[in-house]
């Protein structure tokens, strides 16, 4: 994507967003508006992108003290998950490769994967995934999804029992 395509979606989403559509990632915060930042030089515009759009993975982090991944709250809300054989560390390589098609059904997976899981929490009123160890997990959403804004707003979780917790500046940070 050259830096004039990366300013036209940055252009495109605030013009999406003041016309009072919600964005929503998973993980946006972290790496999607940080590269789409770095990408298209539109830091100011992509910071109040990232703060007002709804990052589900930054909620979770936010209310948990650790990140959920995206196919393991797909399993544990009974939606597709991503797609298999495929990841995010995969797919430069595969598009370095001249294989864009697979790396656009995985993006396009991964889209997909992300409405199914928000719009399914928001009628059970909770996030569900499947840990590491396979144990079932839920996240309460008393009010819905927040924006990034409002996710950092909650106290700060319990993590004393982590030994390297994240901050969470581990994902905003690029925001200065």
């Amino acid at each position: 994507m050259t830096r004039e395509e990366a300013a036209g979606l940055v252009e495109y989403l605030s013009r999406q967003a003041e016309a009072g559509y919600t964005i929503l990632t998973w993980n946006g915060t972290g790496f999607d508006f940080d590269v789409l930042a770095e990408e298209s030089g539109l830091l100011e515009t992509c910071h109040m992108l990232a703060r007002n759009h709804v990052d589900l993975m930054f909620h979770a982090f936010c209310q948990l003290g650790h990140g959920v991944g995206l196919d393991a709250a797909a399993r544990g809300m009974a939606v597709a998950g991503k797609t298999k054989g495929m990841s995010g560390e995969l797919a430069p390589v595969l598009w370095a490769e001249g294989r864009r098609e697979e790396v656009l059904r995985y993006v396009a997976q991964d889209v997909k994967t992300t409405m199914d899981v928000a719009l399914k929490c928001e009628s059970c009123g909770e996030l569900r995934w499947v840990s590491r160890s396979g144990m079932r997990r839920s996240m309460p959403l008393p009010e819905g999804w927040l924006a990034v804004s409002e996710a950092l707003e909650l106290p700060l979780p319990d993590t004393s029992w982590m030994t390297d917790p994240w901050p969470r500046e581990r994902f905003t940070g690029w925001m200065g």
